[in-house]
């Protein structure tokens, strides 16, 4: 069931991609010692940002002229109307860069922002306020990155792009791939700490290939940077869906995350509502009555003394369960989502592995009710190393409250009945590493795992050998009963239910293959006494003898 892998000019694509984030990287480079590296994200992105909706801007502006409507220039709707965003002339790149080298260009970047958000209503909260004035860069260190961003071209034509280039912007997704690539660096170099909001863009397509959002309310509470929404989006695109099928909703507690998700959906011309201020999901929830259709989120794991010993104790979010403890907050994450679901809603969501089997302070009793409720409905256990910001090993959880046989209004999904059953899917063998330290799922590994969830659910689903239909593989995924799950003390580690994989028997005698092997050490161990020998006499030949 695995699909087609990416052909060789697809990959050589990647490669110049790559090179060219790669360059940004290195012009941040350039404010080492003048900002904190922590910072660079807010600079740099600001900065790229104000460049691309620049170069939109002025695509659009030479747009009109060829068009024969010169004298529109400067009237607001013309911009609007093509999704481009009318910038004065003081907020326009070429200003900017024009007066790089002045003492006040600080000001200026500030100015050319606060004028951006206050005339475009979309970005209202999501830009910097006053932020490069405060942090008193070094004029020349500020210049230098000026100049590098300067010679960026943020909309690079492709092969099919019309004469306007608008095909390009939005295919290559420029600043998008800018975005993801800083966000993913400083995940990478910043530590636990500093990249809590970054979810590795391989588990993020897993969640989205598996829940499949097509239509309706897509929900994350704890949203960091959007990346959840942009490859929800990305899914929809890429299934030939339409993105005015979905609505998204979202939240975010740590202020300067917020603005960088407001900026990352704005850039990319997605519509989202992530509530009017950042604030904390449990203790200020924005979007009080939204029932979503699709959940997908990655809450902060383990996160300790989330509300204190009398907060939130008799919060209707648990209603029918018994309250989540003070000391971690998964469960208060799970039960918060649960209470998010519309009634054909499903949920995905990337958790610590404890969740699946602790029995602390009451945790192991919700998960229960969690089981006996019939809600779970795949749970997979992931490779390790995927994270940079953690090392904790993590799963996926897969929650609904309706496993009736459906069909979907739009017709391209049906769902079997799979009340009381559960699928448990063991993917920790998965993934190729992409450096020492860390690995990623390819897009073979998320075909076969997404492929074997819809087939399981009755979607029709086609394997390499032209069947149709979910089968269990010992070793990788298991369809259990609620009486297994009950029998396992009501455990969800997948392991527990998958079993071993089959070694495939290749034909041959124990006892001739012993013997085979047997000759071959012989062989080696003869082959090192020699080698043993020629040493001794070199090292004797140069004063170095017994």
């Amino acid at each position: 069931m695995a699909r087609k892998p990416a052909d060789k000019k697809e990959t050589a694509k990647n490669k110049k991609e790559k090179s060219f984030e790669q360059t940004l990287w290195a012009t941040a480079d350039k404010l080492r010692g003048s900002v904190e590296s922590s910072e660079y994200k807010h600079v740099v992105l600001s900065l790229i940002f104000l460049k691309f909706i620049s170069d939109k801007f002025e695509q659009r502006k030479q747009q009109m002229i060829d068009e024969g409507q010169g004298d529109y220039v400067d009237m607001v709707e013309f911009y609007t109307m093509a999704n481009t965003f009318y910038l004065p002339e003081e907020s326009r790149w070429d200003f900017i860069a024009k007066h790089a080298k002045q003492d006040d260009i600080a000001v200026k970047i500030d100015t050319a922002l606060h004028t951006i958000e206050k005339n475009n209503k979309s970005l209202r909260g999501a830009l910097p306020d006053n932020y490069f004035s405060r942090l008193n860069l070094d004029v020349s260190k500020l210049a230098a990155l000026i100049d590098g961003i300067n010679n960026i071209d943020t909309l690079v034509k492709e092969e099919g792009a019309d004469s306007s280039g608008q095909k390009a912007a939005s295919t290559e997704d420029i600043v998008g791939r800018v975005y993801e690539y800083f966000l993913g660096n400083f995940a990478a170099t910043e530590g636990k700490g500093g990249g809590e909001f970054y979810t590795p863009k391989c588990v993020v397509n897993l969640l989205a290939e598996m829940i499949e959002p097509y239509y309706g309310k897509i929900y994350d509470p704890c949203c960091g940077s959007g990346g959840m929404f942009v490859q929800s989006v990305k899914f929809v695109e890429n299934h030939k869906g339409n993105k005015k099928d979905i609505s998204i909703y979202g939240q975010e507690q740590t202020s300067t995350t917020y603005k960088l998700a407001k900026m990352n959906l704005a850039i990319r011309g997605i519509s989202a509502n992530l509530g009017d201020v950042p604030a904390d999901t449990f203790f200020k929830d924005q979007h009080p009555d939204l029932k979503a259709d699709f959940i997908i989120a990655n809450p902060p794991f383990n996160l300790k003394e989330w509300r204190g010993p009398d907060e939130l104790t008799d919060d209707p979010r648990w209603a029918g369960y018994e309250t989540p403890p003070t000391g971690n907050a998964n469960y208060g994450w799970i039960l918060h989502m649960i209470s998010k679901l519309s009634d054909n809603g499903v949920a995905g969501f990337v958790l610590a592995n404890g969740s699946m089997s602790t029995s602390t302070k009451g945790e192991g009793e919700i998960r229960k009710q969690i089981i006996d409720n019939d809600l779970v409905d795949c749970m997979i256990a992931l490779p390790g190393q995927l994270f940079y910001t953690t090392q904790i090993p993590v799963c996926l959880w897969f929650l609904t409250k309706n496993k009736k046989a459906q069909t979907f209004s739009d017709g391209r999904q049906q769902h079997r009945n799979r009340e009381g059953e559960t699928l448990f899917i063991d993917a920790r063998n998965m993934g190729s590493m992409v450096d020492r330290t860390h690995k990623e799922l390819t897009a073979d590994d998320i075909a076969a795992i997404a492929d074997t969830y819809h087939a399981w659910r009755g979607e029709p689903v086609l394997s390499d050998d032209g069947e149709e239909g979910y089968q269990d593989v010992a070793g990788f995924c298991k369809s259990a009963s609620l009486a297994d799950i009950q029998s396992n003390d009501y455990v969800l580690t997948p392991g527990r239910y998958v079993g071993a994989a089959e070694i495939e028997d290749d034909g041959e005698l124990f006892e001739e293959k012993m013997r085979e092997l047997t000759q071959t050490l012989f062989q080696q161990m003869a082959e090192a006494q020699e080698l043993d020998a020629v040493i001794k006499q070199n090292l004797k030949g140069l004063g170095y003898g017994e």
